[in-house]
């Protein structure tokens, strides 16, 4: 069976057995690696597994600074440039919003993304094969999945007519971008489409009270560095206006969206690892391409779904790579 989590590879010599994870760097100062998020990280754990099994540890062969905006993308270009003063060897940067910082505050530290929905549409890169400059990374093609998710909204709720799309407009780049791609998808499905804004914990709770008695029949939550820790939250402001709730990763799935279409982030974090090693043993980011995830993965919350009333198709089960019950 093929594993729906495989990755496109970057090269054979990419993976090397975790015993020789060091091997080639000088001794003496332990290389300084950059850790720049626009929010709490939810990948950083897979992309500290992935070091520690290509023999990196922090404090022993490694050291790691960690920078993170807490959810206030504009706080990313000070951060930026706070790393880069340290003048680490690598630079690694979780998502759009820290990638773009990331990318203007250096043209010369080597910069490994994480995670980066469309990193050619957002500027950072001119080319995935061969991105040249300071920059490559991992890539989640978020916005490839947008359509998928819309079709998944039809698909539980046939009947469905309205759908609400929760965006960040602070995340601008990406978040514009999701946008763009829903509302396209949407009107393909004849479906009327609201635009709904939160750029601020306080204002997701608002955003929920301003649906009013206009709710709509589905609503649409981007990935984004804010929405992502705050699913279970989202999800009971969800559950109370009895809204089926629907978004792109495996995290909104269990916190209680009735279903969820993407990639697995950590494994485009763990994947991340792989490009660090590189670039500390002599490699150019510009040589080095950019991975795209081969499969999106399919994920259903059948209680949330039984507590609304809706009768998720045999079909679609079927397919998830995993269902909550």
């Amino acid at each position: 069976m093929v594993d729906r989590r495989t990755f496109v590879r970057v090269g054979a010599a990419t993976l090397v057995a975790a015993s020789s994870g060091v091997r080639g760097q000088a001794t003496g100062k332990l290389p300084r690696i950059g850790l720049l998020s626009a929010g709490p990280n939810p990948t950083e754990a897979a992309f500290l597994d992935g070091l520690r099994e290509l023999g990196y540890v922090d404090g022993k062969t490694i050291v790691l600074d960690r920078r993170s905006a807490e959810g206030d993308p504009s706080r990313l270009p000070t951060l930026a440039d706070e790393l880069v003063r340290g003048r680490p060897a690598v630079i690694v940067s979780v998502v759009t919003a820290a990638s773009i910082a990331a990318s203007r505050a250096t043209k010369s530290i080597p910069i490994v993304m994480v995670a980066v929905g469309d990193p050619v549409a957002a500027g950072i890169v001119g080319n995935l094969a061969r991105p040249g400059g300071n920059v490559t990374g991992t890539s989640s093609l978020s916005t490839a999945a947008i359509g998928k998710q819309i079709d998944l909204i039809r698909e539980v709720l046939p009947k469905a007519a309205r759908v609400a799309l929760l965006w960040n407009p602070a995340n601008a780049v990406f978040q514009q971008t999701l946008l763009g791609e829903a509302l396209t998808a949407a009107a393909r499905k004849q479906m009327f489409a609201r635009i709904v804004e939160a750029s601020s914990p306080d204002e997701i709770e608002r955003a929920f009270a301003a649906l009013g008695s206009q709710r709509p029949d589905a609503m649409l939550v981007f990935i984004d560095p804010l929405f992502t820790p705050a699913s279970a939250r989202i999800a009971e402001l969800g559950a109370a206006l009895r809204l089926p709730l629907f978004g792109g990763s495996r995290a909104s799935a269990q916190a209680g969206f009735v279903a969820a279409y993407g990639t697995d982030l950590a494994v485009s974090a763990r994947r991340a690892a792989t490009y660090v090693q590189r670039i500390l043993r002599g490699a150019k980011p510009a040589d080095l391409p950019i991975e795209q995830p081969t499969a999106f993965e399919l994920f259903v919350n059948l209680r949330s779904a039984q507590a609304l009333g809706l009768a998720v198709p045999q079909a679609l089960l079927a397919r998830a790579n995993e269902v909550f019950r």
